[in-house]
């Protein structure tokens, strides 16, 4: 059983940038992908942003591409960052840290999310325009 608790969601101006962070804990975490997905306001389903293997391998969403980069921290901490750079409005979301053996290629898939192991409580980033 892995724990995941984000931190660092908040207010941002357009063009600005946000750290999300994700602490993960439990047994076996080399044997697992981490990612962020996000609730945008009015959606039902949530939305692959970035996902990241433990031997570094990363997917990106295309419309954050250029714009995030996802890290991982394989020590005591055990933390996936994702530094949000050049922030859009349409970025506002919850965003959610999430943890599967498969994340790099569940993430991608529309409709998977059902297929995720573990989940964050979900942080809350704003951009205003």
């Amino acid at each position: 059983q892995l724990q995941l608790v984000e931190s660092g969601g908040g207010l941002a101006r357009a063009g600005g940038s946000l750290t999300l962070s994700c602490a993960v804990s439990g047994p076996t975490l080399d044997a697992y992908a981490i990612g962020w997905y996000r609730l945008l306001p009015g959606d039902e389903e949530r939305e692959g942003v970035s996902s990241i293997e433990y031997d570094g391998t990363t997917y990106y969403a295309d419309d954050v591409k250029g714009r995030f980069i996802i890290s991982r921290e394989n020590s005591a901490t055990n933390t996936v960052t994702l530094q949000m750079n050049s922030l859009k409005p349409e970025d506002t979301a919850v965003y959610y840290c999430a943890a599967d053996p498969n994340l790099n290629r569940v993430l991608p898939r529309k409709g998977w999310e059902h297929k995720v192991d573990f989940w964050g409580q979900g942080t809350r980033v704003n951009v205003s325009s």
